[in-house]
């Protein structure tokens, strides 16, 4: 056997062992991906109620917060319209309030007048004295 066969055969059988290793590692790789595909088929399995729950709980939030947005802009309508009818209460008491208590107080003050003045008529009043004060005026020479 000549050198060149030598090399040729030692090439053959680190070849062979090669592809005896690239087999085996390729088989494990085979397995590994089959585990993989079982555990993914499962979490499928048991996610899908999962997801399912999730996607109803989501539907019924969004009705929830539908109601809520529309609760929240009756609200704000009826709100508007308190302010808008305090507004006007104020507005309206305001001017109540100005046109009223002017009459009032002389109405006030002359029923207090009259009552003073019967008293004196009957003279039941023998408490209150006018004291007539005379004031000095000067007079303007120009």
């Amino acid at each position: 056997m000549t050198a060149g066969d030598l090399a040729l055969t030692l090439a053959a059988v680190l070849c062979s062992i090669g592809f005896a290793a690239l087999i085996v590692v390729l088989v494990r790789v085979l397995d590994t991906l089959k585990a993989l595909r079982s555990e993914v088929a499962l979490m499928r399995e048991e996610t899908r109620p999962l997801l399912d729950e999730l996607r109803m709980s989501t539907d019924e939030a969004r009705d929830t917060m539908d109601a809520a947005r529309s609760d929240l802009e009756r609200f704000d309508r009826v709100l508007g319209s308190a302010e808008a009818i305090s507004d006007a209460v104020d507005g309206s008491s305001r001017v109540a309030k100005t046109a009223f208590s002017v009459p009032a107080i002389k109405i006030a003050g002359l029923a207090t007048g009259t009552s003073r003045v019967v008293r004196r008529m009957r003279g039941r009043d023998r408490h209150t004295e006018i004291v007539h004060v005379p004031v000095a005026r000067e007079r303007r020479r120009a």
